[in-house]
């Protein structure tokens, strides 16, 4: 990677092995670093073009012993095209309305985020926290971020995105929605609406974290064409590894 002049010298630290909670027996490793206020927005988008991800102050990248599993991914958005399936989605979901809002944390945002997370991760580190470690996801961000917030008709609260602005697009931090409206596939019409929301903004990109073959968490991602991946060779179209196009 070339040094940005504008961006000092940054160290990188290494996690020790954990269990992977994508592949049963695998060990999950991460080199990561720390994003400051003062050149947080430069040093993000030159890792996140190399496949890093943003989680509080930290960026980080799976770097395990024997497994390249984990591949970045990204939707080309404006060549973005939606298949019957895409716009079935978008017509159970027309009358839902979206707005960028101030990333502050709320008491209904909070209360829409624990009900997801006790109906859909429950066993997972996210479902114990309270409104200080939310408050802390939302606020404390050493980089340009924003609120999507998603609210059918009625102005009930819909869903609700943590969002990244790059230089080149947009990236996706979390997603949290209704867990009583699944059947109408909220996550997959949140994703469409921040390819639009790219559009709207003049990026190019919609940063998706990674897709593991054949695993049943990240197959969705295998549903927003063109996608491209990150390898040696750099970025570039998906089509020869990702069979699935409905």
């Amino acid at each position: 990677m070339n040094h940005n002049p504008a961006i000092p010298v940054v160290k990188f630290y290494k996690t020790p092995p954990m269990p992977c909670p994508y592949i049963d027996g695998k060990q999950e490793q991460l080199i990561f670093t720390r994003l400051d206020r003062t050149h947080g927005d430069a040093l993000h988008d030159v890792l996140a073009g190399a496949g890093f991800r943003r989680s509080h102050g930290i960026v980080y990248r799976p770097e395990c012993e024997g497994c390249a599993a984990c591949v970045p991914v990204r939707v080309r958005a404006r060549e973005f095209r939606m298949g019957r399936s895409l716009r079935r989605v978008a017509s159970r979901n027309g009358g839902v309305s979206s707005a960028v809002v101030v990333s502050v944390a709320t008491a209904e945002h909070f209360d829409l985020f624990a009900r997801y997370q006790d109906s859909r991760h429950g066993d997972g580190s996210m479902a114990s926290m309270d409104f200080e470690d939310y408050r802390a996801m939302v606020e404390q961000s050493p980089v340009a971020t924003m609120l999507v917030e998603y609210r059918d008709g009625d102005g009930g609260l819909f869903g609700v995105a943590l969002t990244d602005r790059l230089n080149d697009g947009l990236s996706m931090v979390y997603s949290f929605f209704e867990p009583d409206k699944l059947q109408r596939s909220p996550g997959t019409f949140i994703i469409v609406e921040h390819v639009r929301l790219a559009l709207s903004l003049g990026l190019g990109y919609l940063y998706l974290g990674y897709w593991i073959a054949g695993s049943a968490k990240m197959a969705y991602k295998e549903r927003f064409r063109p996608l491209e991946i990150l390898d040696r060779s750099g970025w570039h179209l998906a089509e020869p590894l990702v069979v699935r196009t409905s």
